[in-house]
C-alpha cells in the first residue's frame, strides 16, 4: 500500500475501513464520447432505489431538465453544446459554450429560473451572463435548400456543431470528506469500496454537504435528510450490476473492477488519440490526485470545468491534522501568555 494515510494519498478503501476480506473495489468508467444522452440511466436509477420524480421542467440549457445532482436525481445526464469550426481536427472549443439559440424572452426566463427540486442546495438559479447570450433572439437561417448545409457555399461558410453528454454521479472518492466529517456514522465505507448514507441514521446536519468537494450530496427539504448515489449496494450484495450501467444501452456507463476498469479506459484514451480526437482524456481516474482517485472516473472531450467538473478537486479534510496542530500552538501560547501575564501582575 504506498500511503496508508486515511486523509490522502493512494490507498484501498475498504481495508482501511476495516473489512477484513474486501473483495476488489468496483467502480464506474463513464465514456462520455459514446454517451446519447437518452437518460434511461436516470430512469432506472429512480425506479429501482424509489427516487421521488423530478426534472419536469426545462430549464433552458439544451435538453437538460435534472440540472445538476439532487437529493432527488443521483444520476444527471449534462446536455453541452458547442459550436465549433469545421474539420476533423479542429480545436475543441475550450470555454462556456455560446451562440443565440434563445428568444428575448426565454432568455428572461431562464436568467430567472430557479426550479424548486424540493431538496437543499438544489439547482443553482440561472446566471445572467448566460441569459445575456441568449438575448440575441432568434437567427433567420433561410429557405430550405434541395443541399445539405454547406454543400453550395463551400465548407469555410458552415458551423459544425456537436453535444458534449455526460451522465454524472457520485464519485465515490477514496478519501470521501463526506464521510469523514458525518457525526452520526450514517456515511459509511461498503465492502465495495463505495460510499453510502444511511439514510434512518442521518440526523440532516448537512456537513457533509459542504464537505463534498464534487457538490454531489443534497438535502431533501420534507425529511431533512441527505440523499446520493449508492452504486446500489443491495444490487452488489446480490452480485448484481448498478441499475444505470444495466439500462445503459451504447455501454457508456460500464461497471466492474476498478483496475481493470481503468486499464480498460486507457486504452479507450489511446484508440480516440490514434483516430484524430486529441481532446480525449480522464478525469478522476488518478490515484494520486487530490481525493485519492475517485471510484466513478471519466473519460471527457474537453475540458472538466465544461462539463460543469472541479479541475482540481481535493478532499476538503486532507489538511485537518495541520489545522489541529496549529490550533494547539495556538491554545498553548494563549495558555503561556496568560499565565505571564498573571504572574507579572502578581508580581
Amino acid at each position: 500500500m504506498p500511503d496508508a494515510n486515511s486523509l490522502y494519498g493512494p490507498l484501498d478503501p475498504a481495508p482501511d475501513a476495516g473489512w477484513v476480506e474486501a473483495g476488489p473495489r468496483v467502480g464506474f468508467f463513464t465514456d462520455t464520447s459514446v454517451c446519447i444522452g437518452c437518460k434511461a440511466c436516470e430512469v432506472a436509477c429512480k425506479e429501482w432505489n424509489g427516487v421521488p420524480d423530478s426534472g419536469f421542467d426545462l430549464l433552458g440549457m439544451s435538453y437538460d431538465n435534472t440540472g445538476a445532482l439532487t437529493a432527488n436525481s443521483w444520476r444527471h445526464v449534462a446536455f453541452i453544446e458547442q459550436p465549433r469550426p469545421a474539420g476533423h481536427r479542429a480545436p475543441p472549443f475550450a470555454d462556456t459554450p455560446t451562440g443565440p439559440p434563445a428568444s428575448p424572452q426565454s432568455a428572461a426566463t431562464a436568467a430567472g429560473t430557479v426550479t424548486d427540486t424540493g431538496t437543499d442546495p438544489g439547482l443553482p438559479p440561472g446566471r445572467a451572463e448566460a441569459a445575456a447570450r441568449m438575448a440575441a433572439g432568434p437567427e433567420f437561417l433561410g429557405m430550405p435548400g434541395a443541399q445539405p448545409p454547406g454543400r453550395a457555399t463551400g465548407a469555410d461558410t458552415r458551423t459544425d456543431f456537436r453535444w458534449l453528454m455526460m451522465s454524472d454521479v457520485c464519485k465515490h472518492c477514496t478519501h470521501a470528506a463526506c464521510l469523514d466529517v458525518c457525526p452520526t456514522g450514517s456515511l459509511f465505507r461498503t465492502e465495495f469500496g463505495t460510499v453510502v448514507v444511511q439514510e434512518d441514521i442521518c440526523n440532516g446536519c448537512g456537513y457533509c454537504i459542504s464537505a463534498c468537494p464534487y457538490g454531489v450530496i443534497d438535502q431533501r427539504k420534507g425529511d431533512g435528510r441527505a440523499w446520493k448515489c449508492t452504486l446500489c449496494y443491495d444490487r452488489l450484495d446480490a452480485g448484481k450490476t448498478p441499475a444505470c450501467a444495466q439500462a445503459c444501452p451504447t455501454e457508456s456507463i460500464q461497471f466492474g473492477p476498478l483496475d481493470e476498469l481503468r486499464e480498460r479506459a486507457a486504452q479507450r484514451v489511446a484508440q480516440l488519440h490514434d483516430r484524430g480526437v486529441p481532446e480525449a482524456r480522464l478525469y478522476g481516474h488518478d490515484p494520486t490526485d487530490g481525493v485519492g482517485g475517485d471510484g466513478a472516473f471519466f473519460l471527457l472531450l474537453d475540458e472538466p470545468e465544461v462539463y460543469g467538473l472541479p479541475p482540481d478537486p481535493v478532499v476538503t479534510t486532507r489538511d485537518l491534522p495541520k489545522m489541529w496542530k496549529r490550533a494547539g500552538l495556538a491554545a498553548l501560547a494563549m495558555a503561556a501568555a496568560a499565565v505571564a501575564a498573571f504572574v507579572g501582575g502578581s508580581s
